[in-house]
């Protein structure tokens, strides 16, 4: 199969790093219940991980092209290496804002490189829907077991026994790293401009067209909605459904196992049907599950919990909601890159990554206000806000995407 050492690259690479990045809603927990925090200050993890992939990807994204998109994944598999064992030994607050913050920078890495390469790999716009779809879904169920495997070295005897968790994590980032240095594979040889001053232009070209303007406020709004809902399911598992912390951290994998199950069927039907339909079928889901089931959820009658078998089965149906949500950020990303050309997918992942990185902490932060100031039973009824602004988003960025490519107009 052409380019199938490129592909297992980077599905590997996504996979890995799906684990660490999206253990940050079990870390916000345990700082919660270990370190004494309250869930403002544990929120703030959040924003630890997400700046330094928004300062990052501004700062490189543009001329990554000229570092190397294999040794930049190289240097980000080392740096979250390093950042494990430091957590082990660290076992602090501290400590785990200096994980997420080396997580972050390096995850910057990887992903401008992953959604690069995607361009350099496909033909058309089909296959690069479902090969970004496909990527987004191995990336989801890296999240899943992260829900896995957090609890299976947790005991709650012992407080630090979780902590070994980040030897296992450390050894799968350096096989990784090995793998990914001896595949070989043509980076391509496109750049963006004739210089770095010219790369940032580019990149801050971008920024200024309509059609780029309307896609990052789409991506900002669902990453807003996907981590508010993600970072806090195994907080809201706790304090309302009354789980026993393990039993509501593996609740919580259902939300990320039918986001990948979202996304590798979303990579299958895009063959077939409009991105767009897909997207707007998707949110209008999402919001009938927060209005219809949500509040059936915080009516079950709580009785004593002590395994995933006690729990009354309308639980298990809201983290069903990542069956529509999934599809859209895939579908977003594919939608806006497959019409540019390939010299400016680096820095158009540049705002991807940095507007996905603002969303994602401002999401955080908004739903731990909320966990503290209206309740942890009322806060995810505010996320139908952003799901409505999505839908005209969706509608807009369709008619402009459609004229672009239709009159092949150039942005820059």
């Amino acid at each position: 199969m052409k380019n199938l050492g490129i592909k297992l690259t980077l599905y590997l690479n996504y996979f890995v790093f799906a684990i660490l990045l999206n253990s940050v809603g079990i870390v916000i927990l345990k700082s919660q219940n270990i370190y004494g925090v309250d869930e403002v200050a544990a929120s703030t993890l959040e924003l630890f991980k997400d700046l330094p992939i928004a300062i990052i990807s501004f700062a490189i994204a543009s001329f990554l092209p000229r570092i190397g998109y294999k040794k930049s994944m190289l240097i980000g598999l080392f740096l979250v290496t390093i950042g494990s064992i430091q957590m082990y030994y660290a076992n602090s607050f501290l400590g785990a804002k200096i994980l997420f913050a080396i997580v972050g920078v390096s995850f910057a890495l990887i992903k401008i490189s992953v959604y690069s390469l995607i361009g350099i790999v496909v033909n058309n716009q089909k296959e690069h829907n479902s090969l970004m779809s496909s990527i987004e879904g191995v990336f989801m169920i890296g999240i899943a077991l992260a829900y896995f495997l957090f609890p299976a070295f947790n005991n709650e005897q012992n407080p630090d026994s979780w902590l070994r968790v980040y030897w296992l994590l450390a050894v799968m980032s350096m096989a990784s790293f090995f793998i990914l240095y001896f595949i070989k594979f043509d980076e391509g040889d496109e750049i963006p401009g004739v210089n770095l001053i010219d790369d940032a232009k580019q990149m801050m070209f971008l920024l200024i067209k309509i059609v780029v303007l309307v896609f990052i406020i789409s991506a900002f709004l669902f990453v807003m909605v996907e981590q508010g809902i993600m970072t806090w399911l195994p907080t809201f598992n706790e304090r309302v459904l009354k789980l026993p912390e393990n039993i509501g951290v593996m609740m919580a994998s259902i939300l990320a196992i039918s986001l990948a199950v979202g996304r590798l069927f979303a990579g299958y039907i895009t063959k077939y049907v409009s991105w767009f339909w897909v997207v707007i079928v998707s949110t209008v889901g999402a919001m009938v599950i927060v209005v219809a089931i949500l509040p059936k959820v915080l009516n079950i009658d709580v009785v004593e919990i002590n395994s995933i078998m006690d729990i009354p089965l309308i639980g298990f149906v809201f983290p069903l909601i990542g069956l529509f949500i999934a599809p859209i950020y895939p579908l977003l990303n594919s939608a806006i890159l497959s019409v540019l050309p390939i010299k400016l997918h680096s820095p158009m992942t540049g705002l991807i990554v940095i507007f996905s990185a603002l969303g994602g902490t401002l999401g955080s932060r908004i739903i731990g206000w909320l966990f503290k100031n209206v309740g942890a039973d009322k806060a995810f009824y505010f996320l139908l806000i952003p799901m409505i602004l999505l839908i005209i988003a969706f509608v807009v960025l369709d008619r402009l995407t459609k004229n672009l490519a239709k009159n092949n107009l150039k942005l820059i």
